[in-house]
């Protein structure tokens, strides 16, 4: 809903700030005043396109900022979350958006006070006003649109996910099916992954044996030093070469022994002598072991260093580390499952994709049956209120057309078009082909009402509706826009008082003269001023005594 709307240097608009609330909000004003003004800066907000000319005569630039509260706006709230340009800290329930024209054309827009394209602004105003006037940009006027209102009215949402779900089954079904058939004839492949994958399979290639083998490798590479080490070390420990040191810690032992009953310090020394003791047998004994493993084997070393030698090429063959030769082993045999199954599998799919296909069309005729019933009432309830409107013999239908396509359409199988016949006699046009303003309008509001507002967009906004109309078909229009009002937040321009009494809230737009130039300005009416306003649009400038009675009797009968 649309809560606050601010413009500056805007037209002939210098500076005005407009607060709504819920309910059907009537601007009115004399003839050139401005009225439409605020409908124009929501178009601008909405995404229509700038140029200069709205720019106020001498300012640099126009201004128009408009403030949303999405309480009413869930997919609103989900588009800015979507692109990541919701409120922070404020759960999503307000929206601000800004646009700056310059006075050269160019403009720039904002939402929630970050940059974005028109296209963006758009986007996001589409979840949240709604226009309909004498111009082109009406949202009735799209087919897309048109299609969104029908299914509304017809409270279709399961049929519509269940025909979406159906064709999105049948999308990914074709394109595996088409993934399948693009890689043609994959014997040759499938012999070929077969040859490395049996040269992978030969070797040992998890981590703990490519770890032994290299373990083992160096140990034979080295066979000759390391012999030779242990044999040295075994001569110094026994004492072939020198003194040996077993015995000299036994001497060391027996000499301090025989003193430490007079220094008791002494016994902690001959504890530890006593662990070096143990601790160089248990040295003697795994490196007695160790020198037992060794072997000068050449042709040990050769088979080491072969396999090694052929992990070291299949890793250059698979471009990967021989720690990564087991992966691509696992890929492979993947690949080559996959492969095998192809000719199986794109026989089944021909299957699927059929049964994807009657399952769409199943519950595309289950859709189409609850749009055909809800265009049947739309169409009736329409041209009745299209009579009431002023538009006698006037007819309002729904056509649906059947999509020739045998492609399953995630919304269905038809296509919507509103058709119209204004007068008596003519033949049903588009209602985008509708020539008159005011006819369109009526038209517009006649739909809404009979939709009961069920489109998801909360604030709409009907430019001049009662153009060309009076007497009766007014006090109509009113009622039929205040009614809209118990379900979306309407805001109407209005120049008959009939319509003006029925709003819950009313501004007023006046022109004045300054230095001469022109400005208007934006004021809200309270009671008594309401009753002066109406009493204007009654008769004139000079308000009589019975114009007044006349007000205060239309806002009593609104009341």
């Amino acid at each position: 809903m649309l809560t606050h709307l601010a413009l500056k240097d805007f037209a002939v608009v210098q500076s005005a700030e407009l607060a709504f609330g819920p309910g059907l909000t009537v601007i009115s004003g004399e003839t050139g005043a401005g009225k439409s003004l605020l409908v124009d800066a929501l178009g601008l907000l909405s995404g229509l396109r700038a140029d200069s000319g709205v720019v106020r005569h001498g300012a640099s630039r126009a201004e128009l900022v408009a403030e949303f509260s999405l309480a009413d706006a869930q997919p609103a709230t989900d588009w800015l979350r979507e692109n990541a340009l919701d409120e922070d800290g404020d759960d999503g329930r307000h929206c601000q958006v800004r646009r700056v024209v310059r006075a050269d054309g160019g403009s720039r827009t904002w939402i929630n006070g970050r940059p974005v394209t028109v296209g963006q602004l758009a986007e996001l105003a589409s979840h949240l006003v709604e226009i309909h006037g004498q111009h082109e940009h009406q949202a009735l006027l799209s087919r897309p649109s048109q299609l969104a209102l029908l299914d509304a009215y017809a409270r279709n949402d399961a049929e519509r996910r269940a025909v979406a779900e159906a064709a999105g089954r049948w999308s990914d079904l074709l394109a595996e099916r088409e993934r399948l058939t693009a890689q043609g004839d994959v014997s040759d492949r499938i012999g070929w992954l077969e040859h490395q994958h049996a040269e992978l399979e030969r070797e040992t290639l998890d981590a703990d044996s490519l770890a032994q083998l290299s373990i083992d490798h160096r140990r034979s590479a080295h066979a000759a030093g390391l012999l030779e080490a242990c044999e040295r070390a075994f001569a110094v420990m026994d004492g072939d070469e020198g003194p040996s040191i077993t015995r000299a810690l036994r001497q060391a032992r027996d000499t301090l022994q025989r003193v430490a009953e007079h220094e008791p310090r002494l016994n902690e020394v001959d504890t530890m002598l006593d662990n070096a003791a143990i601790q160089l047998d248990e040295a003697a004994v795994l490196l007695d072991r160790i020198r037992g493993d060794l072997d000068l084997d050449p042709q040990a070393l050769e088979a080491l260093e072969q396999r090694m030698g052929r992990l070291h090429e299949l890793a250059r063959k698979h471009r990967v580390t021989p720690e990564q030769l087991a992966a691509k082993r696992d890929e492979i045999a993947t690949e080559l499952e996959a492969l095998r199954g192809a000719d199986e599998r794109l026989q089944g799919l021909d299957a699927d994709i059929a049964a994807a296909t009657r399952a769409w069309q199943a519950a595309a005729e289950v859709l189409g049956a609850t749009r055909r019933d809800a265009a049947r009432r739309l169409s009736s309830d329409t041209s009745a209120l299209i009579a009431e409107l002023g538009m006698g013999g006037g007819a309002f239908d729904v056509v649906l057309e059947v999509l020739e396509t045998v492609r399953p359409d995630p919304q269905g199988a038809e296509r919507v078009e509103f058709m119209v016949a204004a007068n008596p006699g003519q033949p049903p046009r588009p209602l985008r082909k509708v020539a008159s303003g005011g006819e369109l309008s009526r038209i517009s509001l006649a739909i809404e009402v009979a939709a009961l507002g069920l489109d998801a967009v909360p604030t709409m906004v009907f430019d001049e509706v009662d153009s060309g109309i009076g007497g009766a078909v007014a006090d109509i229009v009113g009622q039929k826009l205040r009614a809209l009002g118990e379900r979306r937040q309407v805001l109407c321009v209005t120049h008959l008082p009939q319509v003006a009494a029925q709003g819950h809230a009313h501004y007023r737009v006046s022109k004045s003269a300054s230095d001469g130039v022109t400005q208007s300005e934006v004021q809200a009416l309270g009671a008594k001023q309401r009753q002066d306003e109406l009493a204007r649009m009654l008769g004139g400038v000079e308000m009589t005594r019975e114009a007044r009675a006349a007000a205060r009797r239309l806002l009593s009968d609104a009341g």
